[in-house]
């Protein structure tokens, strides 16, 4: 009688410890802001890749599976916001990666920010750890800052005969903060501004604007456009003969995939700024390297690399944290340090900012190439980063 009481008293006590186990676990889904349609599609479609690879192969966490939902942000400022606002109100959504704009990205993070959330983009504006920092939005990719001080100030310095620099812009965010930290590296480094030709975020003819730099006879023509304008710029500037008159450097480019679209015989001899080149020499790029060609039979490139380092930091913090606490998980990141792709990377507490490298590529010849994707060769890389005494950011 006593034993039979006792079995049921011992089946009573596992019952209530799974249970226990099942309540205490958490669960955490990864909302990916992905432009998968709009004019940064491609874009977007890597970076996708990324986010779902990272999260596919990261296992539990906090006692079951990590989830991935993607939100298509059409490459619309107003539409992402709309959507990461329903998926916050709707799912409770606090963990979000992703934005290709730094428009977007600058909106996204605000509602993130209010949420109690955590949000990684890798876009390019100055103001997501300046003067718009906050609590929630962290930025895996170098800033305008670092992009151009890491390509202009080399080739400057390689060249010191190159002292005449014709800019072409994109008349946004982005644009306006590459082309400010340029004049900026000009001035300090004794170099003629030739001229500057805006466009916009829609443009896809350029010759007008080339054959304004062509008239200024520069020694250097600096596009200051992304993705696909910058590719469409430098086809027509290749079309045109440019690379016969002067030097031509692309500050921002998307990396891997734009040099697979562009081919060797524009690219050939053409310099690119990049965040990620995939044959770089770490431990952790090597891992990166080897899943992305077992899940989808190619290298990482640029955006692929962004999105699934972003999303691996938000879960390694989520795991440190213990909890999806946003504005916990949040302090697990500021100050930590990783193996990412580019080295050792760390993340400033003071304006959320990654601390990695940038890299200044140059075209091969088509003869050169060692193997289908060997594009470039890697000029410099480095790391410049605003001070901490300078930075604009100011939390609350």
């Amino acid at each position: 009688m006593c034993f039979s009481k006792m079995k049921k008293l011992l089946s009573l006590a596992v019952l209530f410890s799974a249970s226990s186990a099942i309540c205490s676990a958490e669960e955490v889904t990864i909302y990916g802001v992905k432009s998968l349609s709009g004019s940064f599609a491609s874009y977007g479609k890597y970076a996708d890749m990324g986010s779902r690879l990272a999260v596919e192969n990261y296992g539990d966490l906090l006692g079951q599976p990590v989830k991935y939902s993607v939100i298509d942000t059409e490459g619309n400022a107003g539409k992402a916001v709309r959507k990461v606002q329903e998926a916050i109100r709707q799912q409770g959504a606090l963990f979000f990666d992703g934005a290709t704009l730094s428009s977007t990205a600058l909106a996204i993070g605000k509602e993130v920010d209010k949420a109690g959330g955590v949000f990684m983009t890798p876009a390019g504006a100055d103001e997501l750890t300046g003067s718009e920092c906050n609590n929630a939005t962290f930025r895996w990719s170098v800033p305008t800052y670092g992009a151009i001080h890491e390509t202009v100030e080399p080739l400057i310095k390689a060249h010191p005969d190159w002292k005449r620099w014709y800019t072409i812009t994109p008349q946004y965010v982005f644009g306006e903060a590459l082309l400010n930290n340029a004049k900026a590296v000009f001035k300090a480094e004794g170099i003629e501004h030739a001229g500057n030709s805006y466009h916009s975020l829609q443009e896809q003819e350029f010759s007008g604007y080339l054959t304004n730099a062509m008239a200024a006879k520069p020694d250097v023509l600096l596009l200051l456009n992304f993705g696909g304008q910058s590719s469409n710029a430098l086809r027509q500037a290749v079309n045109f003969g440019l690379k016969h008159q002067m030097k031509i450097l692309v500050a921002w480019s998307s990396g891997l995939d734009q040099l697979q679209e562009l081919g060797p015989q524009v690219a050939e001899g053409v310099y690119f700024g990049a965040q990620y080149w995939h044959t770089v020499d770490t431990p952790m790029n090597k891992e990166l390297v080897s899943n992305v060609q077992a899940a989808y039979n190619m290298n990482p490139n640029y955006p692929m690399a962004a999105d699934y380092i972003g999303t691996r930091i938000i879960l390694d913090a989520i795991a440190k944290a213990g909890t999806t606490d946003g504005k916990l998980v949040a302090q697990a990141m500021e100050n930590s340090r990783y193996q990412g792709p580019t080295g050792e990377e760390t993340v400033r507490a003071a304006d959320h900012q990654v601390l990695k490298n940038y890299y200044l590529l140059k075209g091969k010849a088509a003869s050169d190439m060692q193997d289908k994707d060997d594009y470039v060769d890697i000029i410099s890389s480095g790391q410049s980063f605003p001070d901490e005494s300078s930075l604009d950011c100011h939390r609350g």
